[in-house]
C-alpha cells in the first residue's frame, strides 16, 4: 500500500525533549502540521522524555521548514506556559529515504486503541480476533493515529453512544485522519459525514476510508460548519478548548434533539469547566465525564 523510498529524497527530522508531561500534546500537534510521523522513543531514565518527528522536506524545501519550525517553537513556548513546566529543546538533521521509511514502520505497530477496537498501520497484516474491528490507516497523514489520550476518551464514547440504536447519523468536526468517524461506521452508524478545514486531512481521511471499505457510509469534505443545514444524531468534536467554544453555536445548533454531543481535546480543571457552563447553557446535560492523564472529554445529551 506504500509507496517505493525515492533514494534521491530526505527528511526533515526534528527531534524535542521534553518534560514528559508534554508528549501527548506535542505528539498530535506535530501530526497535525505538514503530514509528520511521529514516534516516542523512552529509552533514557530520569526526567525527560525524547519525541521525534519526520517530515518529508528536502534541504531545498527551506520556507517550509522555516514556518514548521517557528510554529514549533510557538507552541512548545506556550505548552510550556500552561504546564508550568521548562521549555522543551529542539534539534534538527536530515535523514536519507530509506532509513526513515525503516525507523517509522519499526515503531508502528498493530495495537488495541480501546477494547476490541484495533489499529493497524497499512503494511502490517493482522488477523482480528473473534469480536475484534480493525481501522487499517498510514499513519503521519494528519492528526490522529489514536495514540492520544482524547482519541482513546473519544472513541469510549463513540461506542457508548452508537450501542443499542439504529439510523444514526453522525458529524465527525475536525476529522484529520477520520479516525472516530471511521469507529462511529464500524459501531454502526448509518451515516457519517467527516469535515475538516485542512486539505491535507481531508485527503488523509478519503483514502482511509477507501482502505476500510466504508464509502457506503462515511464521507469527508472541506465543507464549513456554518454551512451545514440538517442536524445529527451524534455530533464528534474532538478539537482544543478555544475553537469548541468557538464553534459552540453550530455544534449545538446541528446536534438533533434527543441528540448526543461528545467534546474532547480539553485540559481537565478550567477548561472542561468553561465547557460545561457553555453547552449547559446550549440547553445540553452532562450524561458522562472521563478523564485519561491530564486529558477530558464530555459526553452530552440534547435536552
Amino acid at each position: 500500500m506504500t509507496s517505493q523510498p525515492n533514494p534521491t529524497r530526505r527528511w526533515l527530522k526534528i527531534c524535542i525533549t521534553t518534560d514528559p508531561v508534554l508528549i501527548d500534546a506535542i505528539e498530535d500537534f506535530m501530526m497535525g502540521i505538514s503530514g509528520a510521523g511521529v514516534e516516542l522513543a523512552v529509552d533514557q531514565p530520569g526526567d525527560t522524555a525524547t519525541l521525534n518527528a519526520w517530515f518529508d522536506k528536502d534541504q531545498e524545501d527551506q520556507p517550509d521548514t522555516d514556518l514548521i519550525l517557528t510554529q514549533l517553537a510557538s507552541y512548545l513556548q506556550e505548552l510550556a506556559s500552561i504546564f508550568e513546566v521548562a521549555v522543551p529543546t529542539i534539534t534538527t538533521t536530515f535523514i536519507e529515504d530509506e532509513d526513515w521509511s525503516a525507523t517509522w514502520k519499526e515503531h508502528f505497530k498493530p495495537f488495541a486503541i480501546i477494547p476490541g477496537l484495533i489499529i493497524v498501520p497499512t503494511w502490517e497484516e493482522y488477523q482480528p480476533r473473534e469480536q475484534e474491528q480493525v481501522i487499517v490507516m498510514d499513519p503521519g497523514m494528519a492528526f490522529g493515529t489514536g495514540h492520544h489520550a482524547t482519541t482513546c476518551l473519544s472513541l469510549q464514547f463513540v461506542q457508548e453512544a452508537l450501542t443499542g440504536r439504529s439510523d444514526t447519523s453522525v458529524l465527525d468536526v475536525g476529522t484529520g485522519t477520520g479516525i472516530l468517524g471511521m469507529a462511529a461506521a464500524l459501531f454502526g452508524a448509518a451515516r457519517v459525514m467527516a469535515i475538516d478545514n485542512d486539505p491535507e486531512a481531508v485527503s488523509a481521511a478519503k483514502k482511509n476510508i477507501e482502505i476500510n471499505k466504508l464509502q457506503q457510509i462515511m464521507e469527508a469534505q472541506i465543507t464549513p460548519l456554518a454551512s451545514l443545514t440538517a442536524p445529527f444524531s451524534l455530533v464528534i468534536a474532538n478539537i482544543v478548548h478555544d475553537v469548541l467554544l468557538e464553534l459552540a453555536p453550530d455544534l449545538g445548533r446541528l446536534t438533533a434533539k434527543g441528540g448526543q454531543l461528545i467534546l474532547s481535546g480539553l485540559l481537565a480543571g478550567q477548561q472542561v469547566t468553561n465547557i460545561l457552563s457553555c453547552f449547559t447553557a446550549l440547553g445540553f446535560s452532562l450524561n458522562r465525564q472521563e478523564q485519561k492523564k491530564e486529558w477530558a472529554a464530555l459526553l452530552f445529551a440534547k435536552e
